[in-house]
């Protein structure tokens, strides 16, 4: 008899709850269910979006003055390229009685008709007594491709 007790409560009784809101597999909610379920807030897209934006930001800005300290050093080197260049010519087509070894150290100068002369004498080597006519323009290196390196210039004493 309790059994058909039991039975007509079973029967008797209605789920005060929605059926549309009741789900046969709570786990696989996108919320907590119970009291005892892990706390879930909604993240802030807004705060999201911010932090990665500005993170973007710091990396590609960080990139971008690699980048840039990369071509300043490569523009350095062609314009050391380039002086090469100029001295070497001018030097070519200065007045030289010696054939120059590659490795040895030279002084090119100037005289009062813009005639370029290479010596081996330094500007400090000049007898001080008798007065030169001739500019000093560069001290130079012969380097193994023939091209001169440029050690010390006019330009770097003014």
């Amino acid at each position: 008899m309790t059994d058909q007790k039991e039975n007509k409560k079973r029967e008797d009784f209605q789920n005060p709850i929605d059926p549309d809101k009741i789900t046969e597999n709570p786990h696989a909610l996108e919320y907590g269910h119970h009291v005892g379920s892990a706390v879930i807030r909604p993240e802030d897209v807004g705060k999201q979006k911010g932090r990665a934006l500005t993170a973007m930001e710091y990396q590609t800005d960080q990139q971008l003055n690699q980048l840039y300290e990369q071509m300043k050093l490569l523009a350095d080197q062609a314009k050391t390229i380039n002086k090469r260049k100029e001295i070497s010519e001018r030097i070519y087509q200065a007045t030289f009685r010696f054939d120059p070894i590659i490795n040895h150290i030279y002084h090119l100068y100037e005289d009062e008709d813009l005639t370029q002369i290479l010596s081996i004498i330094a500007p400090t080597e000049w007898v001080r007594s008798r007065k030169n006519n001739y500019s000093f323009v560069a001290t130079i290196r012969l380097l193994a491709d023939h091209t001169w390196e440029i050690i010390e210039s006019a330009e770097d004493q003014s």
